[in-house]
């Protein structure tokens, strides 16, 4: 029974920080070691989990995506003007998955392993929080998603890519991106929920395809994992319409504030022995 309440507790934190700028791996990361001691909920968990908050991402932009999907299969045989910005939009978020897919792939190994060490997370958090929190200082807030170009397109996929690295953070990589080239918040944002799509539900369903042939790799079940999905899709509907709202009329600060502070209490508590970094 333990491992349903770790599994339920895991998907609430997930579906609480995947979205915000503050890296829901870090978090899966810092309170598994808390209720698992000595052991990684580990990746597969981590992506198999995620699919329930990017669910959340396709039933909540499910009209957008429909007409882009719709916009840019029509354009691609001749039906739809291939100069529409949802075509365009279409061939970015593709253009812009190509770099996760390549350095996931290439880097699997540490990925899983060595990256996954609270100390490098620790430092992401701290690091990445402060790049965010200039990001958003200096970014010109002029630009929407139909102005941008194929380089920040590939710009943001390379951004997104960092997210790799536990602590660093999906969304906070990709709105990083967003603001240093001058996009306003919620183009920001809104780009980084529909460029995760490909990346996030792919990296799952592999991992799921992978875990079918090895069980032994899950640290928590099939059951208890399916639970943690299932919350994390319910929950994360509701922080992705808060945090939309959030970053109309708010800076990023109160995210850039929190993601030193947890990191400083990570080094501590890794220093004094409290928390494994491994």
């Amino acid at each position: 029974m333990y491992d349903w309440l770790v599994a339920a507790v895991l998907g609430i934190v997930q579906a609480l920080t995947e979205f915000l700028p503050i890296s829901s791996s870090a978090h899966v990361r810092i309170v598994g070691e808390f209720m698992l001691p000595g052991q990684d909920p580990g990746a597969f968990f981590t992506a198999i989990i995620q699919i329930g908050t990017e669910a959340a991402v396709v039933v909540y932009f499910w009209r957008d995506i429909v007409s882009i999907i719709s916009k840019w299969c029509k354009a691609l045989v001749g039906k739809h003007d291939r100069k529409d910005p949802e075509v365009r939009l279409g061939w970015l978020i593709i253009v812009g998955s190509i770099p996760i897919v390549i350095l996931g792939l290439l880097f699997q190994d540490a990925i899983e392993g060595a990256l996954r060490s609270l100390w490098i997370t620790a430092t992401m958090l701290i690091v990445f929080g402060l790049i965010i929190g200039l990001a958003d200082w200096v970014g010109k807030r002029e630009r929407t998603l139909e102005d941008m170009s194929w380089g920040q397109g590939i710009a943001y996929g390379f951004a997104q890519a960092l997210a790799l690295i536990p602590g660093v953070s999906r969304s906070g990589g990709t709105i990083m991106a967003g603001r240093f080239m001058g996009f306003d918040r919620p183009a920001a944002a809104r780009y980084s929920f529909l460029l995760a799509i490909p990346a996030v539900l792919g990296s799952g369903f592999y991992s799921v395809f992978q875990t079918l042939g090895n069980t032994d790799d899950m640290v928590i079940g099939w059951g208890p994992t399916i639970l943690a999905t299932i919350i994390a899709f319910g929950l994360g509907l509701l922080v992705i319409h808060w945090f939309l709202g959030y970053v109309k009329t708010k800076s990023f600060a109160i995210f850039v504030w929190y993601r030193v502070a947890l990191g400083i209490v990570l080094y501590i508590l890794l220093g004094t022995g409290v928390l494994a970094a491994t």
